[in-house]
């Protein structure tokens, strides 16, 4: 079955910010350090970068779980504040996986 454009647009979005997510972390928030590095934030941008790759692997290899997968680190990285291209990232990317899932 061919991925619909809706779907490739979201495979396209969740390898985005998988990108942007890990690329924060190993860059901006290593390098910034303080809260950036706080156990809690940087396992949540581990953890949502590690979604949006699984979201984008599940959605390739044709599997209703993706469902299941959406970006989750939106409101932490407002709150930390600096990464203004990871949060809008992860808004697109969970936006266009709800619809998916929907």
């Amino acid at each position: 079955m061919a991925q619909s454009e809706d779907m490739t647009r979201c495979i396209g979005l969740c390898m985005s910010c998988y990108q942007i997510c890990l690329g924060t972390a190993m860059n901006h928030c290593l390098e910034t350090a303080g809260k950036h590095v706080e156990p809690k934030h940087f396992r949540l941008m581990m953890a949502c970068a590690e979604m949006c790759r699984t979201a984008a692997h599940f959605m390739l290899i044709n599997t209703p779980h993706h469902k299941h997968t959406c970006g989750e680190c939106v409101e932490d990285c407002e709150r930390i504040g600096g990464m203004d291209e990871c949060v809008a990232m992860c808004r697109s990317c969970a936006q266009s996986c709800r619809a998916m899932a929907a």
